[in-house]
């Protein structure tokens, strides 16, 4: 039997259940130690892979909690957030976004999101207009190849939903080498211990293997994201990107031709995980982009 998964942040952590997407865990800090401090609330998303939770998204909320109100939303099927046999697709994830957005936050906000999380909070943009501002971290749906059609991804999943083969092959990509393989991927030295052991706890939750086969399915992605999602944006959006060796960026430049109200700007030397990694450059990066969205 798995240990109860410890809460990934020291805040408060609730839930908000909706007839969608079901419950949903979140942590919030909306104090503020300094009154001047900007009060536009900001929401962290976590990535989508095996083992996510709101502790990748830990730098982030340690940095800018007290400063202005933040909020780190666990998506369906990770996280202490509901993780039931389900369908789970990019659009159940874009609604748990602008969902939690117009009815918890309530107020226009500023949302980053890490790789695949990109393509939904563009998609959540699209829906609601409490989203002030996007920054997309090492954000995929910009490679110049589209993901495969849906006859391969509905075979794939029903493969991976084959008993005895999906839970051998989720059993062989969640144990702690295996998680701490696929983290040191991202970091141009080694993940730290405490994230790999997180990730590693996160992954042996009941139910924690139904959400990640979709993803691995394929059945998350945007077919043509930029035309399909990115370029119907309207809001500010900041890509941040860098080395990542799951991820490329070859239809970046046209997209940022096409829309001026993006921008980018490449961190090094990071691998996907720049908050981690360069944590100072990063968040220079991201509040000069605030600075500009708020007229400043």
């Amino acid at each position: 039997m798995a240990k109860p998964l410890p809460v990934a942040l020291e805040a408060g952590i609730e839930n908000w259940t909706s007839d969608r997407c079901g419950r949903l865990a979140y942590y919030a800090d909306t104090t503020r130690a300094d009154t001047a401090a900007s009060g536009t609330p900001l929401l962290l998303l976590h990535s989508i892979n095996a083992a996510p939770s709101a502790y990748e998204m830990k730098p982030l909320f340690e940095h800018y909690r007290g400063q202005r109100p933040v909020y780190a939303l666990e998506l369906p099927g990770f996280g202490h957030s509901e993780r039931r046999d389900r369908r789970y697709d990019a659009q159940l994830f874009a609604d748990a976004i602008s969902g939690f957005v117009d009815a918890v936050i309530g107020a226009p906000s500023d949302v980053v999101a890490l790789s695949t999380t990109a393509e939904f909070a563009a998609r959540a943009s699209l829906a609601t207009d409490q989203i002030r501002s996007l920054v997309l971290l090492s954000p995929t749906g910009l490679r110049d190849r589209d993901p495969p059609g849906p006859v391969a991804q509905r075979r794939l999943l029903r493969f991976f939903q084959l008993p005895g083969v999906g839970a051998g092959l989720y059993r062989a990509l969640t144990v702690k080498p295996s998680v701490r393989y696929f983290l040191n991927m991202g970091f141009t030295g080694k993940a730290p211990e405490d994230l790999v052991d997180y990730a590693h706890r996160t992954t042996q939750q009941p139910g924690a293997r139904h959400a990640p086969f979709y993803f691995l399915s394929m059945q998350l992605f945007t077919a043509d994201a930029v035309n399909a999602l990115y370029r119907r944006v309207s809001i500010p959006v900041l890509v941040l990107y860098d080395d990542d060796p799951n991820i490329s960026f070859e239809r970046l430049p046209e997209l940022l031709d096409a829309c001026p109200n993006w921008r980018a700007e490449r961190i090094e030397p990071t691998l996907g995980l720049p908050h981690w990694e360069q944590p100072v450059a990063t968040q220079a990066a991201m509040e000069a982009f605030w600075h500009d969205v708020a007229g400043g």
